[in-house]
């Protein structure tokens, strides 16, 4: 039998213009009465649902995350009420008449049980710190879609910078080909370009010549690659501005951020983010693996009849799993501290590339875990053994030979063994 949990508990179903709220209430025979109101969802309706709560008795509310919408009403309640928020897939409700009072009151049924799951909700200002990282995430995408458009440009009017420059974007790049949209292929000259051709370029003056050489940028493209170009610069103007915020807001915890950047592979905005979408305080998550799990870099658990149908990781964390990526790509190849490059080849050597950095990047959100709640700085417990080459050469092999002479050493009398029977 169900095991009550909430006496008096509420269930909402949020919609864009529409919230629908069921109060249940159980007294000690098992007995449930079911009051059920409609509000919207502007201002004054959400605090009309804040007081009708509380004039209920009610402090415990359960909805789903519905988009955005659910935001501001949380916002409203979280204060003076305990909200649980769900994914709506664990509180579906059964295939037939469904309406938004049956949800409604279905969630209302389940919570009163605790049978709902619930999201994890950081505090107000690491939410506020969680929208601008993701801000950024979104600007980063754009520009990398800026960049792309640029380079077919490049490639429709047969530039070849892309071909000669290691970053087709980089200073020399840049204004080489600033240089070709202000002439044209007669119009170039050799004394020009090699002027702005950078000391530490590796591609000498010739290549880039012979990569622009004929080219031919037509009036569209030319105009294109305008607009594409002065996109991109405010674009980085938008990046830079986000990243000075973020900075500003994560002051307080400026000590996980130069916990976390310590890692090799890590930088300081890196940590800055991580530190957003997972906040400060580790008791949300059951242990570790709870927060790989969370993270996407987990194998999923999908098994019927003996058989599993998929280990592939989870499709969650989809702002912070890219990130723990780049960041691992970045830590195997640090040679200055080489501890998951060395874990990054064993396991390499074994599956894939793709699996080992998957492999690396929940490593290190292992010992981010673990050095967030310990706030102790990056020390696992096999450092000594993976760097140090010359660890194991003093570690004793116990056979038959030694094993009494080891036990001699140590301080016990082997004469005192007793022979067991059951060998």
């Amino acid at each position: 039998m169900l095991k009550l949990q909430y006496p008096i508990c509420c269930g909402v179903d949020v919609h864009k213009n529409l919230i629908v709220a069921t109060i249940v209430t159980t007294d000690s025979k098992g007995v449930s009465e079911y009051e059920q109101k409609s509000f919207s969802t502007i201002n004054s309706d959400i605090q009309k649902l804040h007081d009708w709560l509380i004039e209920h008795n009610c402090y415990h509310v359960c909805m789903e995350s519905t988009g955005k919408y659910w935001i501001p009403i949380f916002n409203y309640l979280e204060t003076d009420i305990d909200v649980c928020l769900t994914h709506p897939k664990y509180v579906k409700a059964i295939k037939g008449k469904k309406t938004d009072k049956k949800d409604s009151r279905w969630i209302a049924d389940l919570y009163k049980f605790d049978l709902v799951r619930s999201s994890f909700i950081p505090p107000k200002d690491f939410r506020q710190l969680r929208e601008l990282a993701r801000y950024r995430f979104k600007l980063v995408c754009m520009k990398s879609s800026e960049k792309n458009r640029i380079q077919n440009c490049m490639t429709v009017s047969n530039v070849g910078i892309g071909s000669v420059f290691s970053d087709p974007f980089g200073k020399t790049a840049t204004e080489i080909m600033s240089y070709l949209l202000e002439n044209t292929a007669d119009t170039i000259n050799g004394k020009a370009i090699r002027k702005l051709i950078r000391k530490n370029t590796k591609a000498n003056s010739d290549e880039i010549f012979a990569a622009i050489s004929g080219y031919q940028i037509e009036s569209d493209q030319a105009k294109k690659l305008e607009l594409a170009r002065a996109h991109l610069k405010y674009l980085e103007g938008m990046i830079t501005q986000t990243e000075i915020e973020l900075y500003v807001r994560i002051k307080p915890y400026w000590a996980f951020v130069e916990l976390i950047a310590a890692l090799p592979g890590m930088s300081e905005i890196s940590a800055t983010i991580i530190l957003a979408e997972i906040g400060v305080n580790m008791d949300v998550f059951d242990d570790a693996k709870h927060l790989c799990s969370w993270c996407g870099l987990s194998p999923c658990d999908n098994e019927s009849a003996g058989k599993k149908k998929s280990v592939r990781i989870a499709k969650a964390g989809a702002y912070l799993k890219p990130l723990m990526v780049q960041c691992a790509l970045a830590a195997v190849k640090s040679k200055k501290e080489p501890y998951f490059a060395i874990k990054y080849g064993r396991i390499k050597k074994r599956r894939s590339h793709k699996k080992a950095i998957i492999a690396t990047a929940r490593m290190m959100m292992v010992c981010i875990y673990h050095m967030i709640s310990e706030q102790a700085p990056f020390n696992p417990t096999d450092y000594t053994e993976l760097m140090d080459p010359h660890f194991n050469q003093n570690k004793v092999v116990l056979n038959d030979k030694n094993v009494f002479a080891y036990l001699e050493s140590q301080g016990y009398d082997p004469s005192l063994l007793i022979k067991s029977n059951d060998r």
